[in-house]
């Protein structure tokens, strides 16, 4: 490594550190307003929320890495504007395209720590900040309805495998934070969409290997005599007939399934806090499910282009070193950087709800922010250069 490339890689992390620090303070002191109203209530003490505060901190960092490594450069290059470094360098034969050189190899160094943080520690850690989350909101599950959680998979003759017979709606009222089922239903369909079974357990538990064992089980079983003599008709072949139905009642019973822990506390989580790994596993449960993937898709290339785009926004902050100190002082330029910034995560923001409102590809929904960005930046080099 140069001295100049130990210098500008020294220089843009201090300050690129500086601005996370920050960040990371101006949303933990906002993390724990937010977490104050429940301390006192159902166990939820101050250091619980203190706990939260700590275990934010990763998500935390992979969301505003993009913007603090803008920020940083563009006072690293700000502050050589204004001390004619950045001139000296170039009249000893630094080029742009070498300028642009190093700023991309300190890039890699800050992409590697983004995705560490994203793929590896913040999902994790996002876990435990949704149970002590709502351990404050006296509940143990997260779900988009009032009945509790609900997702989806389908009913194998020879349970995770061989013909497919219908399909089984999966209903939890509580997930405890041990993993346990509360007040579980399962709603069982033939291929023509007819109920045939309906159980309801009490608690349920999983045993691996894609079994769960439920307790207290009571199991009804619906059935069409019309279709079991094979006289169904037009009119009937869609008929349930209700008042044929028997029950059964077992102290426990095993029900194979492919709905597994990780699956299920996925189709609970924010799909911006789950890793790439898990918006994929989840997708393609949702595929063979005939479900609506759209949303998981677009957050699965987000992963993945999101932490790309701090070359981008890194490139954007090259321009501010050509502008000299009567182009405006360091502060100012501080202040354009953030105002850059911001209007990245707005349009990022707003092109992930156009993608779920239009027919875009998800991989195109996700990286055209980064690539309005790109070509701004090239267009502001091309300006500065030219002038």
């Amino acid at each position: 490594m140069s001295v100049l490339q130990r210098y500008f890689a020294v220089s843009i992390f201090q300050a690129v550190a500086f601005v996370l620090l920050a960040f990371l303070g101006l949303l933990g002191f906002m993390d724990l307003t937010s977490e104050l109203p429940g301390v006192g209530k159902n166990g939820y003490e101050i250091t619980d929320a203190f706990l939260y505060v700590i275990v934010m901190v990763p998500q935390h960092v992979y969301e505003v890495m993009p913007v603090a490594a803008l920020i940083g450069t563009i006072y690293t290059m700000a502050q050589f504007a204004s001390t004619s470094e950045f001139t000296i360098m170039r009249a000893a034969g630094m080029s742009t395209r070498t300028a642009g050189w190093m700023l991309f190899k300190i890039g890699i160094v800050l992409v590697i720590v983004t995705f560490v943080f994203g793929e590896l520690i913040a999902p994790r850690t996002a876990l435990i900040a949704e149970r002590l989350h709502l351990t404050g909101r006296g509940t143990t599950v997260s779900a988009e309805f009032r009945s509790g959680l609900w997702t989806k998979d389908i009913v194998k003759s020879e349970g995770l495998r061989g013909t497919v017979l219908g399909s089984r709606f999966f209903n939890v009222r509580e997930v405890r934070p041990d993993g346990t089922l509360v007040g579980v239903k399962l709603y069982e369909f033939d291929n023509s969409f007819r109920l045939r079974t309906l159980t309801v357990a009490k608690t349920g538990t999983y045993q691996g290997e894609n079994i769960w064992r439920l307790y207290d089980v009571m199991e009804n079983h619906f059935s069409n005599p019309a279709l079991l003599k094979g006289e169904a008709t037009a009119q009937n072949n869609f008929a349930q007939e209700t008042g044929v139905v028997a029950t059964q009642r077992y102290p426990t019973k095993d029900l194979v399934s492919e709905i597994t822990p990780k699956i299920l506390s996925v189709s609970a989580s924010d799909p911006e806090r789950m890793s790439a790994n898990e918006l994929a596993v989840y997708t393609r449960h949702l595929q063979e499910n005939r479900q609506q993937t759209e949303r998981f898709k677009i957050a699965f290339w987000k992963k993945l282009v999101d932490p790309l785009a701090i070359f981008v926004l890194m490139a954007l902050a090259l321009p501010f070193a050509y502008l000299h100190t009567r182009s405006g002082g360091v502060s100012l330029k501080i202040f354009i950087g953030i105002m850059i910034g911001v209007g990245f995560l707005l349009i990022n923001t707003l092109f992930s709800h156009l993608g779920l409102l239009s027919s875009l590809p998800a991989f195109v929904t996700a990286i055209m922010p980064s690539v309005i960005f790109l070509l701004l930046a090239l267009g502001t080099l091309y300006w500065v250069e030219r002038h």
